[in-house]
């Protein structure tokens, strides 16, 4: 036992990352016959869940290693082992990834705080169907129809003046009109009824207009396989229109019956598997647009799932695991660069580094780049998030009523956006744009290594700020992240983040504030957020206000006084970029989160992903 504890304790001294094997297994820097076990090759390394021997505050999770030497094996073993990974020849261990937060495998490599792990469900695809058929025809769970209240106007003899309406309610008995009257159903927005019937081709026919979510709550509810949808005037509409509403149709079912239940005991599974929309046509335009539509979908899904994830889960290697899996699911068109804090200090991000000083959790920097396997690049974009997976406001604490630390989980929204629309555009594929993808991920934390309240740090463009608050922590690391997507010749930058809670105060919790010294560039977003259904509302860049912002031995402070909180803090982040190119910062602090449902919203995916589109050829 005494060898085996020194082979152990011999193999950790070749371990870079000294808080164990606790989100990824990148362990030994250089592992070759020569300087490793010489001359046992190949070799297995088997992880356990529990730790098998402490040194200081080490905790070693490796129980056993393993030789293959003639087809025989011939183990030091100290305990049961639970899992392997086979480590061929040649490959040392630094170059093995994280597994994805919803793998299988990252069950058994993540050891977390509480043996927390999310369930690996796979969630039934829907499938979506364009048709032009009868409804009265349709056979299935759950007919719904979309009204405006002028749809449910009746005549003298009570009934339905609409032709769809008129047809459905001939069929049942006059049981629709029955039913609107008694439930005083008007057809307002945001109202439905749901009728319930004994026999007909479909079981349940509902009346409402947001279609969608309305849909999804319906077949929840009925545990229904098959919905039909159909909207009670559509011969108004015209072929963008119908492509638009088919699309809104389609997001909103999908987004409504998804509920993330991975950290639940017992996850639940949603039955619907086939959606039908008829009467908006069946061209191959509207097949493709499904298509986008659940492709968008699936990428606001991520975005809730990673925000949702607790800290303990999801940390900053966890987040650069999953930013890495992406970019190898849609290789073809994303490639990934995530820089350790190594490789950071050498490129001087001493404001990024300085809030991610106190954790022992090591910060990981990610990159992801975008661009289309054949043609010319037209216009090159950055996307910038911010990546703080847990914040306790540092030394400057998080306390008190209304501090919101129990759900600072969610300051990576910013984070969630930008990977989320990298997941999508990986599938959509849009020519002539080249996209980069920058998270500075790390934690907020406090220990003797942390930033203190009066530090002085120096950002990579070489710009000084005085920490007068160790809780406005996030713009210091969007500073590096900001100076290093100018460095990749972009010609716009849009970064999104939690940043204040005076965003919230100003505007509520579910429209973000945008800020811009560019009018160009503001259309252009607004555009994508009338397409998407997300609320922003640009806010002033007052430049005034920075004279708050200056401090009497550095370039500048971290924050200014509470008043105008959201623009002094889109204001720093303004010193880092170049002036040659266009940027927005979007403080999504308040729509990020639904704080009556308790669960995150995936908020700016949708638009940022027609933002990029629009900037395609």
């Amino acid at each position: 036992m005494k060898n085996d504890a020194l082979l152990a304790k011999q193999a950790w001294k070749l371990i870079t990352k000294p808080q164990g094997f606790t989100q990824s297994i990148l362990l030994a820097k250089d592992c070759t016959e020569q300087n490793f076990l010489q001359p046992l090759a190949p070799f297995y390394v088997y992880f356990s869940l529990n730790p098998i021997w402490s040194w200081g505050n080490f905790n070693i999770n490796t129980c056993t290693i393993a030789t293959l030497r003639n087809d025989r094996h011939h183990c030091r073993s100290f305990t049961y082992f639970s899992f392997r990974v086979l480590v061929p020849p040649g490959l040392c261990f630094h170059q093995l990834k994280s597994a994805p937060l919803c793998s299988p495998r990252a069950k058994f490599m993540a050891h977390t705080l509480g043996f927390t792990q999310p369930a690996n469900i796979q969630h039934p695809k829907i499938s979506f169907a364009a048709k032009e058929i009868d409804v009265a025809e349709w056979k299935g769970d759950i007919l719904a129809v979309g009204v405006t209240e002028k749809d449910m106007s009746k005549d003298e003899n009570y009934k339905f003046q609409n032709s769809i309406l008129k047809k459905l309610d001939g069929l049942l008995g006059g049981m629709l009109a029955e039913a609107s009257s008694e439930e005083d159903f008007t057809g307002k927005a945001g109202k439905s009824m749901v009728l319930r019937l004994p026999s007909c081709g479909s079981k349940r026919v509902a009346s409402f207009q947001r279609l969608g979510e309305a849909v999804a709550a319906a077949a929840k509810t009925a545990q229904a396989n098959s919905v039909a949808i159909v909207l009670a005037s559509s011969e108004g509409l015209s072929n963008e229109s119908k492509l638009s509403t088919a699309s809104a149709i389609a997001s909103g079912t999908v987004l409504g019956i998804y509920e993330d239940s991975r950290y639940k005991s017992e996850p639940r599974k949603p039955k619907l598997n086939s959606v039908d929309i008829i009467g908006l046509g069946t061209r191959p335009e509207l097949e493709k647009m499904l298509k986008y539509a659940e492709n968008v979908s699936s990428a606001i899904i991520f975005g809730r799932e990673l925000v949702n994830s607790p800290a303990n889960v999801l940390t900053p290697a966890a987040l650069a695991a999953e930013a890495s899996n992406i970019a190898s699911l849609y290789s073809d068109v994303l490639s990934a660069n995530i820089l350790s804090a190594e490789q950071c200090k050498e490129l001087k991000m001493g404001s990024y580094l300085g809030v991610a000083a106190a954790s022992a959790n090591p910060p990981h920097f990610i990159h992801l780049c975008y661009k289309p396997s054949s043609g010319p690049i037209k216009t090159k974009l950055a996307l910038v998030g911010k990546g703080l997976t847990f914040d306790s406001g540092g030394y400057n604490i998080k306390t008190g009523a209304g501090c919101s630390i129990d759900i600072m989980k969610t300051d990576m929204g910013g984070s969630a956006a930008v990977l989320g629309a990298a997941k999508a555009l990986g599938q959509i594929k849009p020519p002539g744009v080249e996209v980069h993808f920058i998270v500075a991920s790390c934690e907020n934390m406090i220990s003797g290594t942390g930033m203190r309240p009066g530090d002085i740090i120096t950002a990579s463009n070489g710009k000084t700020i005085e920490v007068n608050n160790t809780d406005a922590e996030g713009r210091l690391t969007l500073a590096d992240a900001l100076v290093y997507a100018c460095k990749q010749g972009v010609d716009k930058i849009v970064d999104l983040a939690t940043l204040t809670g005076a965003c919230i105060v100003a505007l509520g919790p579910s429209i973000a504030g945008v800020f811009t010294p560019s009018d160009d560039l503001a259309k252009e977003v607004f555009e994508a957020s009338e397409v998407s259904g997300e609320k922003f509302w640009r806010m002033p860049l007052e430049e005034s206000y920075w004279e708050s912002m200056k401090s009497g031995v550095a370039d500048m402070v971290n924050t200014g006084g509470r008043q105008g909180g959201a623009i002094t803090a889109a204001l720093f982040l303004k010193q880092f970029v170049d002036e040659k190119v266009q940027w927005m910062h979007i403080d999504l602090a308040g729509p990020v989160w639904n704080d009556k449902k308790r669960v995150a919203t995936g908020f700016g995916i949708a638009t940022l992903v027609e933002w990029v589109l629009k900037n395609s050829s």
